[in-house]
């Protein structure tokens, strides 16, 4: 074979995996690339909260598994009980700013004063966050990590620092943490 026919087989096969692969790329959603992308796909759900972790095993923004991290998963349903479960608050903030136009109807996330294996969901309305303590957090630097009881925030807080707050204090923090401060240079604001 001489190096024009190759250059031929090699055109015709790269043309067709494109064709290929674009194909594929329609068939996965037709809402990909656009806002519509991020709007909740599972089915509408009046309890969304029992089994949830089999009914939403992934992270729809990330795609962490849930069950593995059931201590920090969050769970939200909307008003017209379309369900998104996430992997953390960082996650439900996404959830929370690309379906702006939905109102939430519940939240839920995992309690950590819970002594139970999978931790259990709590409402966050009545969760208590240990917010900026040295327990590692998820998808975070700065921890926000959910407690279904005061007391149970208080005795983590006095073992690792931070503060408490409520889930609007909580969603707070998770929304300024995408914003990293400016902090110039010294030598590049005096020339050098």
């Amino acid at each position: 074979m001489n190096r024009r026919d190759l250059i031929k087989l090699s055109l015709a096969s790269t043309a067709g995996t494109l064709i290929a692969s674009s194909a594929h790329a329609q068939q996965a959603c037709a809402t990909d690339g656009t806002p519509a992308q991020f709007t909740p796909k599972k089915a509408a759900d009046a309890k969304p909260q029992e089994n949830d972790i089999e009914k939403f095993p992934k992270c729809p923004y990330c795609g962490m598994d849930r069950k593995m991290f059931h201590h920090s998963r969050m769970l939200i349903q909307f008003s017209d009980d379309l369900p998104d479960g996430t992997c953390s608050l960082h996650c439900t903030s996404i959830s929370l700013a690309v379906n702006i136009d939905r109102e939430p109807k519940a939240i839920w996330v995992g309690d950590n004063a819970s002594a139970a294996e999978i931790k259990p969901l709590v409402e966050v309305d009545k969760a208590t966050f240990l917010i900026g303590s040295q327990i590692k957090g998820v998808m975070t630097k700065r921890s926000k990590i959910a407690f279904g009881n005061e007391a149970a925030a208080k005795a983590a807080m006095a073992a690792n620092g931070g503060e408490l707050g409520n889930f609007d204090k909580a969603l707070l923090a998770a929304y300024t943490c995408f914003v990293y401060p400016y902090k110039p240079n010294p030598l590049v604001l005096l020339g050098l």
